[in-house]
């Protein structure tokens, strides 16, 4: 089932969303050479619990994962690239980091990831890097009043394939609003004119995530964190959007995205 959402309701969801969107501003900029991923779980600990927030994360327990997650932000290293269990890592002068966080205020949910590349770039990663963005604000724009949900995840799909990035449909995005996951399930590569009429009060996280290499994945032995299969590096972008009578807006736009 899904719940639209009035104006006054989205505008609740935009509070949590720009809070998310601080939180990982303020994370992209602790992600240095050296640091250690624990320190930036325990951080935002602090930033949710400062703000009288939620962690959506914590006590999850999805199907997919071995139990409840006990950490507040996902950080998937290199050719990690989804539910990264934070843990005993120290940064590294060139590594790929994705950052995915999202955070219930007053009841509301916002969901968003970036990825950041630590130190000095390679610029293989900053085109896979980029490539996500790009995919996210394709199917942005294309999350409009009248279109189709095949409209929005054939955006992203044509990005990846300007590319020549695979795409994995296993995990994509989603709606949200009172919970971090509601209906629809939104993957990243479908055929336009098709699936669900998008209607205003609609609230989706987008998320294009692709790899270098190959589209398969794998879990590590601690249940959450997923790679690619084939060792590639990866990236991942995500923004909480609402449909509104006017189009798409970002309820978790960062500061330097304009």
């Amino acid at each position: 089932m899904i719940e639209l959402k009035s104006p006054a309701e989205i505008e609740r969801m935009r509070t949590t969303g720009a809070f998310v969107a601080r939180v990982l501003a303020d994370l992209r900029v602790k992600a240095a050479v050296g640091v250690n991923l624990l320190d930036l779980e325990h951080h935002t600990r602090t930033m949710i619990r400062e703000r009288g927030a939620e962690s959506c994360y914590w006590d999850y327990a999805p199907s997919f994962g071995r139990g409840p997650f006990r950490n507040t932000v996902c950080l998937s290293v290199n050719d990690a690239v989804l539910h990264g269990l934070p843990h005993d890592y120290v940064l590294r002068d060139g590594d790929v980091l994705s950052m995915d966080l999202a955070v219930s205020i007053d009841g509301w949910v916002a969901d968003a990831a970036v990825t950041t590349i630590v130190g000095t770039p390679a610029e293989a990663d900053v085109r896979l890097v980029r490539a996500t963005e790009e995919a996210l604000a394709a199917g942005v724009e294309a999350a409009r009043p009248g279109h189709r949900l095949g409209d929005v995840s054939a955006a992203i799909a044509e990005v990846a394939r300007d590319y020549d990035y695979r795409v994995n449909t296993e995990f994509g995005g989603h709606g949200l609003g009172r919970t971090m996951h509601e209906d629809p399930h939104i993957p990243n590569r479908g055929r336009p004119g098709r699936g669900l009429l998008l209607r205003p009060g609609m609230t989706l996280a987008l998320e294009p995530w692709f790899t270098a290499g190959s589209a398969r994945i794998v879990t590590d032995p601690d249940g959450w964190t997923i790679r690619s299969a084939d060792g590639s590096r990866t990236a991942h972008s995500e923004h909480t959007v609402a449909i509104t009578e006017n189009g798409p807006e970002v309820l978790t736009r960062l500061d330097d995205e304009g």
